[in-house]
């Protein structure tokens, strides 16, 4: 009997024991369901403000945005208002630049107008004493010669005739190579095709200066050209020595 008595006593103490452990897994349940029922309401809670933050930025991206786009279409709109007075400033700026300079090419080139008839006037009057002193008789003179042919302009300084020749004279304060040049190619050399009415006359080229470059006045010498210039008192003097042959053209 003492051992029924045993065994339900250890019986109700192992089931009272069981109880206990149960009510206590039971809590620890409870307390673990509370806190991942928390720790969810937290993380709702994170991700609903995380959203809501992640809205916040998506609407100040877009503010940012529209006031990036603003600020840009007013600096464009800026840009070109002051490239336009810019543009306007220069044209201005060119336009009276082209009209001084056009003022000032005029000038420049009634100038040497003036200047040339100058040294022509200083060097026409001994042209005919110095070709007769080589045995060129010349009988008439006549200054600044134009003529129009076929849409062709031909004006020459001088020209000197006799009854058997005609001698073009480019007066130049500065001889250089290329003035000779540009003198037989513009003169010389289409002189017959202006004036046919020459055709049977022996043409000479002429060259008359102040000042030389390039040994221009050798240059001409070769070239078969006759070479004027001042020499002693401001005479006009010929400086082909006498073994000279003149080119006809």
């Amino acid at each position: 009997m003492e051992k029924v008595d045993q065994v339900k006593k250890e019986t109700w103490d192992m089931l009272q024991q069981l109880v206990l452990e149960h009510k206590i897994m039971k809590d620890e349940i409870m307390a673990l369901f509370k806190e991942t029922a928390q720790r969810s309401k937290e993380t709702d809670k994170q991700i609903k403000e995380t959203g809501q933050q992640i809205k916040e930025s998506e609407r100040m991206m877009a503010q940012r945005s529209k006031e990036t786009e603003r600020m840009m279409a007013e600096r464009f709109k800026e840009t070109e208002r002051l490239l336009s007075e810019r543009f306007r400033e220069t044209d201005q700026f060119l336009k009276e630049s082209s009209q001084k300079a056009d003022k000032y090419l005029g000038k420049i080139k009634e100038f040497d107008r003036n200047w040339g008839k100058l040294v022509e006037s200083l060097v026409a009057p001994g042209m005919v004493e110095q070709f007769k002193k080589i045995n060129l008789d010349i009988d008439g003179m006549t200054q600044r010669v134009q003529k129009r042919k076929q849409g062709k302009n031909f004006e020459v300084d001088i020209l000197l005739t006799n009854s058997n020749l005609i001698i073009p004279v480019e007066v130049k304060t500065t001889l250089n190579v290329e003035a000779v040049n540009e003198h037989i190619e513009k003169h010389l050399i289409p002189f017959k095709t202006f004036f046919p009415e020459y055709k049977d006359k022996a043409i000479y080229g002429a060259v008359a200066y102040i000042h030389v470059e390039e040994n221009a006045d050798r240059y001409a010498y070769k070239k078969g050209l006759y070479v004027l210039t001042f020499g002693d008192n401001d005479m006009v003097i010929i400086k082909n020595d006498p073994q000279f042959k003149p080119v006809a053209w």
